[in-house]
């Protein structure tokens, strides 16, 4: 069965915006788009590529991240860096909502899943838990789209987060953002950005699991010298 180039679909949706920050003076607003995001060198790309097309709120909501100081760490680099794009006039003004921080929750979602390898259910349920919150706040912050960075990186199932994307736009009445920002030689342009700004990039996603299976990957290269 043929996958879907999510890419292909976002490249046809932003050829229908008629807006962009450079061009129209008829007074027209550009959509609105609620974006989940990860982590700023993630973001990094994704707005470069999307704030001059979007009103962009980058809502930062990961109670997968475990470890607190760790938390407060990928918080504030995501905040530095859109204040650096801001102050750059990239686009739009980029805005910025951090959610609550409640790690429970991510535990309570991966219950039952705890021995689940990565990039398998337990992360489904992940996917799920945070597109959710976003998609609920962007229905109720009246936004046009909501959507996810997610998908830029090589590690995570575009294909499941779009699936899941799009069967919460149904549920909560909201457009979803179909994306597969890795295409086109994104996550390439993410690391050149993060090293631009000398962005903070984590070796592993934030929840206690991916730091163990990193934890043990390292253990076993080191076993190899």
């Amino acid at each position: 069965m043929n996958q879907t180039n999510y890419q292909k679909e976002l490249d046809k949706l932003l050829e229908g915006l008629t807006v962009s920050a450079q061009g129209d003076t008829d007074g027209t607003e550009p959509p609105t788009l609620f974006l989940h995001s990860c982590c700023a060198p993630c973001s990094s790309y994704v707005l470069e590529y999307l704030c001059g097309r979007f009103q962009v709120t980058v809502f930062y909501f990961n109670p997968n991240i475990s470890e607190s100081a760790e938390y407060i760490r990928r918080v504030e680099e995501q905040k530095r860096l859109i204040e650096a794009y801001n102050r750059e006039g990239r686009g739009y003004p980029i805005s910025v909502l951090e959610g609550d921080y409640e790690p429970r929750r991510f535990f309570q979602a991966a219950a039952g899943l705890e021995d689940c390898p990565e990039g398998g259910e337990r992360c489904f349920r992940c996917f799920d838990l945070r597109l959710r919150e976003t998609a609920v706040r962007g229905r109720e912050g009246g936004y046009d789209y909501f959507g996810t960075t997610l998908t830029i990186s090589p590690l995570k199932n575009a294909e499941k987060l779009n699936e899941i994307g799009s069967a919460l736009a149904k549920e909560y009445g909201i457009l979803w953002l179909p994306s597969d920002f890795k295409k086109k030689n994104g996550y390439k342009r993410s690391v050149e950005l993060s090293a631009e700004y000398s962005l903070y990039r984590q070796d592993y996603c934030g929840c206690v699991f991916s730091k163990a299976e990193r934890d043990r990957s390292a253990g076993h290269e080191h076993n190899r010298l």
